[in-house]
């Protein structure tokens, strides 16, 4: 808490903490986790909290208001608001010695909880704390850096430490993690906590239990040995004569479609899914609906290097960083409807590209190139331009498809 400075204090305008104003402050040091990090210390350490100097032409015309602000801060700290007030003295030339509030003073940290009202709740924290520790030492550390996730999961502690137990006494050596058996607690739970329990797990298992590279919410299973939920890729074979058991759109494990490979010459990656059910007819021909930049699945496809491929993304930044990637593990990628002609003879379709992507793209061939350098030169302010590729008219979708297939 500090004084304003400047042209605030010449006009007089400073303004005079009262509880309120302390209890924000309290919030802060709560909110920044060092209550709780000093309770879990054992610190005894106070907590101060300064008080505004009070400018002398501002004690001089606001004296009674500053009277009263004194006297009601004193009250306050006899009628037991857990702080005392650390008093200074100045001297003004015209007031003369005047005693005035300096700081706010809370002998510890279980003193500033309890004005908080946390002081309960906090008791119950470090209680659960101390448990986690007892039973893995490993964990103190953790506390200390991230002590409001403890707070906020408290009542949970004994299950969790369950979790924990698990983990490290049994590895789960390839099992998905609702095959695991944990005493008393569901998968469920896991779940639904698993950046927490992520942070702990990293803190008690050996180091060679932890596989770094991956990681987040996402990355659980493959980071402490669990199986991941495999990929999945849609395709839709574009010749009725290559229909599996009367099937043209079919999803698959990316494993089980590398594993197999399919009579076709020619297949075409397409991000939009209703572009990919629009696709017509087309002999020894499969259409893979994309997903994004996730597009590098399709490298562990070792048979797609002896077939023609072909992508199509939206005319964006984005899709051509799409297209950037996919050929940098395909480089015989080609691509139809993303040149400069085509973005240019259909500007009235332009939308907005919010996030415009920024990196350098070094797979590009040169009519690539040329749309996307174009697109880089629109944008402004953080946003761009873009053609869906939804909007291009139908027709010109066919023609550059015969195009393709004619070659």
């Amino acid at each position: 808490m500090s004084s304003d400075t400047g042209e605030k204090e010449a006009k007089g305008l400073l303004r005079l903490p009262g509880l309120s104003e302390i209890k924000k402050s309290c919030q802060r040091l709560w909110e920044r986790g060092e209550l709780l990090r000093a309770l879990f210390r054992g610190a005894t350490d106070p907590f101060v909290l300064p008080l505004p100097r009070i400018p002398s032409r501002t004690l001089l015309d606001r004296f009674g208001e500053v009277q009263d602000w004194s006297r009601s801060l004193a009250a306050a700290a006899r009628e037991g608001s857990s702080f005392r007030i650390e008093w200074r003295t100045v001297a003004h030339r015209q007031l003369g010695q005047q005693r005035l509030p300096g700081a706010v003073v809370f002998a510890d940290a279980t003193e500033c909880l309890r004005f908080l009202g946390r002081e309960k709740a906090s008791a119950r924290f470090l209680a659960a704390a101390r448990k986690a520790v007892d039973a893995f030492p490993e964990t103190a550390g953790w506390i200390l850096e991230r002590p409001l996730e403890l707070y906020d999961c408290q009542e949970e502690i004994d299950a969790l430490l369950t979790v924990l137990r698990h983990f490290r006494e049994s590895s789960p050596d390839g099992r998905y993690l609702r095959q695991l058996d944990i005493p008393g607690v569901d998968t469920k739970f896991v779940e639904g906590r698993k950046a927490l329990i992520s942070g702990l797990l990293d803190r008690i298992l050996p180091l060679g239990r932890v596989r770094q590279e991956h990681s987040g919410a996402r990355g659980f299973a493959a980071r402490y040995g669990l199986a991941e939920k495999p990929p999945l890729l849609r395709f839709r074979l574009l010749d009725p004569a290559l229909f599996v058991g009367g099937y043209s759109d079919l999803g698959v494990r990316v494993s089980e479609f590398a594993a197999n490979r399919l009579p076709v010459r020619r297949v075409f990656v397409v991000e939009n899914e209703i572009n990919g059910l629009a696709l017509p007819d087309m002999q020894e021909s499969l259409v893979i609906f994309g997903s994004g930049y996730a597009v590098d699945r399709l490298f562990a496809v070792s048979w797609l290097s002896g077939v023609e491929i072909f992508y199509w993304g939206d005319l964006d930044t984005h899709g051509f960083a799409i297209l950037d990637r996919i050929r940098s593990g395909l480089p015989t990628v080609g691509s139809f409807l993303m040149d400069r002609e085509t973005l240019l003879s259909n500007r009235e379709l332009w939308v907005e590209e919010p996030t415009p992507f920024e990196g350098e793209l070094s797979h590009l061939h040169p009519s690539e190139e040329e749309a996307y350098r174009t697109l880089r030169e629109h944008v402004r302010g953080g946003r761009g331009v873009r053609l869906e590729q939804e909007r291009i008219p139908y027709g010109r979708v066919l023609a550059a498809l015969e195009e393709i297939c004619g070659q």
